[in-house]
This record gives structure tokens, C-alpha cells and sequence, in this order.
């Protein structure tokens, strides 16, 4: 029997409709058209999912403030702590933050307080500009956490566990749905860039722990190229790259398809891809220069003392506005002086990184306001731990770390602005009514995103995990 050979031409016009069909059918994919007709989780991971139920956000950006900032010297008056100034605090444990030897009296904020808006919200002198979005903002002041340590703490305000390994939040929302950006990663990490460094616990605090790898931050460089190996080699042109990339899908597709349980490979496949994908599309979404100069303005661009982070800013709206789900900027490096982590100087240690935070956050705010942004995209500002209201001792009293209290607000995204839940005790050393965990932060945001955080698991090692382990409940009080 002969062996019939076909050339490429003769192949592609007996194979179907020719090229015509398979440029259309490129151009459907492209547009999502055809994912319905497949398992899109398997062939792309980050292909868009849809939700438990109607979501009030399609998208996050949490503004960390690492290092712990201070809840009484900034969303949490405490009028009866200004009385108590000077008095020692009764009953009170001097192992609750990290320098026992150190603990003084109780301590008035060094910052006056004023009411704002039509909530009337008492929002400290150090946040002039945020100071006049207390309406779009829901506050929850009675937060918690189970560390006073930063790493573990970080790791718990990120991933819901106090060790590392486990997948953040921005990896289990992208996990449960996925991306709406073809050409962007679906999880975008900014840390600060004033050569403070990456926050304590690093990388791991944007990790996808043992989600696939696909799932994970993407870090952008606080300096030089934001991405590595964003541009493509000068010995290779599109052409030959492009037949490179279906050479290795069509090896690691095979495999895959022996080996359905590798996970991972369907993840190696689409991270080609979309590196692939993002030559392009990146160097446009983070171009912050083609912005009109009043939005670079209005955000702090010229201003040498919030430039760095309203650049951030000002690209989180940019990311969003491209379908990039979860962007997550750390506001601090990784201690002491060198963030939020005011055991010296609570005075200026918060005047400081308030300044470089205040004008950038409160032009996002109104930016994505403006162009009906916010009502989709979920704001979300906090940290890992609040801080004492007694002193730390030294020659410009500061503040130890807080476990028992801290302040959260989230804004836009379904979240009920004008809102405050929860309360600390008299001098914001407790929380004590309506208290909110972790989890519970996490189970809000989640179901803001349209998820059910009980529904959300993943299977590893036996057990079904979940963001919220076996805790956590929505604030439905927050929820607009």
C-alpha cells in the first residue's frame, strides 16, 4: 500500500475548512468564544470561571501597609486614651508585643483627630486627603490577629495560616476565577522601592503554596525592568519564538494528556503562553508616563515624596481597568524604621509613611471612581498587626506590636462606605465588640468577589483546604 504525504497547503485544506476556519477559530479563543466548549480549567488555568453567585467585585487591590500601622494614631479615635494619658494600663501583659523591657505608660496619640464627611469619621490630621473618602470607606476596627511577630503575622494576614507554604489570597481568588486579561498575569505584587526591602517572609507572602505555580504573584521590580526577560532576545524574532512555543505545547499538551494528574504541566504550558503574550501587553499597562499629566499630578507622580507610590497606584488602576484580578502594593520594606513598624518615633515614623501613601490612595480612590471603576474593584487597606496604646521606651516614644487590635477599611466593590463595625475597648488595646478574625476579613472579601469561601477548596494531601481553614464569616454588615 502507497503512503500518501500531504504538504502543509494540502494538509491544511483537507483537515477542516482550511486556514480559514482556523483563523477563526484563533480569533474566537481569543475572545473566550470557545472556552465554554471545553474544559478551559484543564487547557488554560487562567481561563475566566464563573463565580458561586453574583459578585459586587471583579477585581481586588489591597493596599498593605506592612509593618503594623498604628489603629489609634489613625482610623480608631480613642478620646479617653488622651485622658489616660501618662497612667499605666491595668492588668496589663508586657509579653503582648516583642520588647518587654521596654513598656511605659499609656500614650496619647501625638496626632489630632477631626471628623469628616457626612458618616462623621474621626480620621487622624496624618491623612488629609483619604480623609475626605470616609464615605466610599467601610471600617472594621475590632480585626485581630494570632501573632505578634511580622512573618507569621504576614503569613496569616495573606494566606490565612501563621507558617509559610500556603496559597495567599490573591492565588485563591485567581484559582476559584481565574483571569480576565488574556495578555497580563492575573496577580500583580508592587513592594516598596526606597532599597527597604521585600517585607518579612518575602516572596512567600504572594505565593500559590500548593495551588499550581500559575497561580502565584507576580512580582514587579521596584527598579529596573519591572519583569525579567520582558523583551525578547535580539536573535530571535517573533516568528521563530512563536513556532518554539507550539513545538513545547504540543510536547507538553501530549504528556499532559497521559498524564492528566500533573497539574503543573497545564500551568509550564499556559506561563509560555502568557509571557508569550505579555511582550506586548505589558509594556503598555505599565506605561504611566502616556497618562494625562492632571491624573500624574493627581496622583503624586511629580511629588518626590509619594512619587514611588503613587506610580503604584496609579498602575494597580491601570491593571484593573485591563481585567488583571488581584494587585496587591506593600506600602514599607521590611522593618522598623523601614516601614510601619513604629517602636521609635511613632510620631514621625507614621507622618512619613502616611505622606507617601495619603495622596496616591486617595487619587486611586477617586480616579476609579470617576471613571465607574470602583464600584467593581474591591479596595482593601491594612496590616498584619495594630500597635499598644502604651509607650515603648526610647528617646522618641514609639509603639510596640498590637495582636489583640488592628483597623481594617475596604472600599468600592460592594463594601457599604460610610460604615464602621466592630470596636476596641476604651484605649484601643482589644478588641471587644463584634470581634473579626482573619478568616472572617478573608471570607468578606471572597464573598465580595462572588465566592462562597466554604465552596472554595482545594485538594492536597489527602484534605480538602480552603483559604478560611474551618473558620471564617462574611461581615455581611459591611456588604452594601
Amino acid at each position: 500500500m502507497t503512503k500518501q504525504t500531504y504538504n502543509r497547503r494540502q494538509m491544511l485544506a483537507r483537515s477542516g475548512a482550511g486556514a480559514g476556519m482556523l483563523g477563526l477559530a484563533s480569533l474566537l479563543g481569543s475572545e473566550g468564544m470557545l472556552r465554554a466548549a471545553s474544559n478551559s480549567s484543564t487547557l488554560d488555568p487562567l481561563a475566566p470561571k464563573q463565580p458561586h453567585f453574583e459578585p459586587k467585585a471583579k477585581a481586588v487591590i489591597w493596599l498593605f501597609i506592612n509593618g503594623g500601622p498604628s489603629h489609634v494614631d489613625t482610623w480608631d479615635y480613642k478620646p479617653e486614651l488622651e485622658k489616660s494619658d501618662g497612667k499605666e494600663l491595668e492588668g496589663f501583659d508586657k509579653f503582648t508585643g516583642f520588647f518587654s523591657g521596654s513598656v511605659g505608660p499609656l500614650m496619647k496619640s501625638p496626632f489630632k483627630f477631626e471628623q469628616h464627611g457626612e458618616c462623621g469619621k474621626h480620621v487622624s490630621e496624618i491623612f488629609p486627603k483619604l480623609s475626605q473618602h470616609v464615605d466610599k470607606m467601610a471600617f472594621v476596627h475590632s480585626a485581630y490577629a494570632k501573632s505578634n511577630n511580622h512573618s507569621p503575622a504576614l503569613f496569616m494576614a495573606n494566606t490565612g495560616f501563621t507558617q509559610m507554604g500556603f496559597p495567599c489570597v490573591g492565588s485563591w481568588a485567581t484559582y476559584g476565577l481565574g483571569s480576565e486579561s488574556r495578555d497580563l498575569p492575573a496577580f500583580v505584587v508592587m513592594s516598596d522601592p526606597k532599597g527597604r526591602g521585600l517585607p518579612k517572609g518575602y516572596s512567600a507572602n504572594w505565593g500559590a503554596g500548593f495551588l499550581p505555580s500559575v497561580y502565584q504573584g507576580t512580582w514587579l521590580k521596584p527598579s529596573g525592568d519591572p519583569i525579567e526577560n520582558l523583551n525578547r532576545p535580539k536573535e530571535l524574532n517573533e516568528p521563530r519564538q512563536r513556532a518554539q512555543l507550539d513545538l513545547l505545547a504540543r510536547l507538553n499538551q501530549g504528556h499532559f494528556e497521559e498524564n492528566p494528574a500533573e497539574k503543573e504541566l497545564a500551568a509550564r504550558i499556559e506561563s509560555f503562553e502568557l509571557a508569550y503574550r505579555m511582550q506586548s501587553a505589558a509594556p503598555e499597562a505599565l506605561d504611566i508616563d502616556s497618562e494625562p499629566e492632571h491624573i500624574q499630578t493627581a496622583y503624586g507622580v511629580d511629588d518626590d515624596r509619594c512619587a514611588h507610590f503613587a506610580r503604584q497606584c496609579l498602575t494597580a488602576r491601570r491593571m484593573v481597568e485591563r481585567g488583571v484580578r488581584f494587585v496587591q502594593i506593600y506600602s514599607g520594606g521590611n522593618e522598623n524604621q523601614r516601614s510601619w513598624d513604629g517602636h521609635n518615633d511613632i510620631l514621625g515614623n507614621h507622618s512619613q509613611f502616611a505622606g507617601e501613601t495619603d495622596k496616591p490612595v486617595a487619587a486611586l480612590l477617586g480616579d476609579l471612581a470617576q471613571r465607574g471603576l470602583l464600584d467593581s474593584t474591591l479596595v482593601v487597606w491594612g496590616g498584619e498587626f495594630g500597635r499598644l496604646p502604651v509607650a515603648q521606651k526610647s528617646a522618641k516614644p514609639g509603639r510596640d506590636h498590637n495582636p489583640h487590635a488592628m483597623t481594617y477599611w475596604f472600599a468600592g466593590g460592594g463594601a457599604k462606605g460610610g460604615t464602621s463595625y466592630g470596636a476596641t475597648d476604651e484605649v484601643g488595646h482589644k478588641a471587644a465588640d463584634d470581634r473579626v478574625n482573619v478568616h472572617d476579613l478573608h471570607a468578606t472579601i471572597l464573598h465580595l468577589l462572588g465566592m462562597q469561601h466554604k465552596q472554595l477548596t482545594f485538594r492536597h494531601n489527602g484534605r480538602d483546604f480552603r483559604l478560611t481553614d474551618v473558620e471564617g464569616e462574611v461581615i455581611h454588615d459591611i456588604v452594601s
